[in-house]
């Protein structure tokens, strides 16, 4: 098992190292050093299916939906000095809708650039800067459906071999708000059972083997999406060519079981708290109200 105090004391020390002796100088190499210990091809398979829920609203006007997730990505690291990488891939996801025919998009879905730069110890990257440009549409990729997406985060010891912060920050042109703050404190009880209070995804961790992980999580999803025509009972929410920011709360169990290297195989469950079709520019919504999801993922890294 990879030795979680390790990473943080490892990570903590490079970082200074690197302080003392000035801005790091960013050379490319041609090939990685045999003593490094990061993946470089990084592959990941997510599906996630939230049951059918009802819609809040007064008279039934938007009856009741599901939704299905699915995300692929992958992305290659490239070492330009010591622990800094360049990781550059591609990623595509899509939702689906099912349910009443209420008006509401039936999907959303995005294929974007991977791009960031990252300080990675034992394949955890303490620190960095992305951005993931590209469409994200319903129907019909257009110029006025491109996105940035970025965010920015680093990790620092608060507590020596116990505590550490992450600050972040992210945003996108069109997400509300523009710019949002992310990160917290990451707790390391013992070698096995740790805290990973990191917003968007914080987590109470514990790892009994080498080889599984079990996680009780929360995770809040929001990304945006320039939809096409959307026509529904609610007078409020008729509008073309507009950007929807769609949103997913949830709260579950996760176990990962990664025996079978190079691949990791996570399987959770939980509830969907809130799923939010939010047209912030119209001032109009609609939200679901809770309902169970179930998640398999597949990663592989080489």
């Amino acid at each position: 098992m990879k030795n979680i105090r390790l990473f943080f004391i490892s990570l903590f020390l490079s970082a200074a190292a690197s302080a003392v002796a000035g801005p790091p100088t960013f050379e490319a190499q041609p090939a990685p050093s045999p003593a490094d210990e990061n993946s470089h091809d990084l592959f990941d398979y997510e599906m996630d299916y939230t049951l059918n829920s009802n819609f809040y609203d007064d008279h039934g006007k938007f009856g009741n939906g599901d939704s299905l997730y699915n995300d692929f990505s992958y992305a290659h690291r490239f070492l330009i000095t010591g622990k800094w990488y360049f990781r550059a891939g591609v990623e595509y996801e899509r939702f689906d809708f099912g349910g009443t025919d209420n008006g509401l998009p039936d999907h959303l879905q995005t294929v974007h650039a991977l791009l960031a730069v990252e300080y990675v110890v034992h394949d955890h990257a303490g620190a960095g800067i992305e951005i993931d440009p590209g469409p994200y549409f319903q129907n019909n990729i257009t110029g006025d459906s491109i996105d940035i997406p970025w965010k920015v985060f680093v990790s620092f010891p608060l507590k020596k071999d116990k505590i550490f912060g992450v600050i972040g920050v992210g945003g996108a042109i069109n997400q509300n708000p523009v710019v949002a703050p992310g990160g917290g404190l990451i707790w390391l009880f013992t070698d096995k059972f740790r805290l990973e209070g990191v917003f968007p995804k914080p987590a109470l961790v514990y790892n009994p083997s080498d080889d599984w992980e079990f996680r009780i999580l929360g995770n809040l999803f929001y990304e945006s999406f320039r939809t096409d025509d959307v026509i529904t009972p609610g007078r409020k929410l008729q509008v073309h060519n507009a950007w929807v920011q769609y949103s997913e709360d949830r709260v579950g169990v996760l176990a990962k079981y990664s025996g079978f290297k190079p691949f990791n195989i996570k399987l959770g469950g939980g509830c969907t708290v809130k799923r939010d079709f939010d047209f912030f520019r119209a001032e109009a919504s609609a939200k679901t109200r809770p309902a169970p999801y179930v998640q398999v993922e597949i990663e592989a890294r080489f």
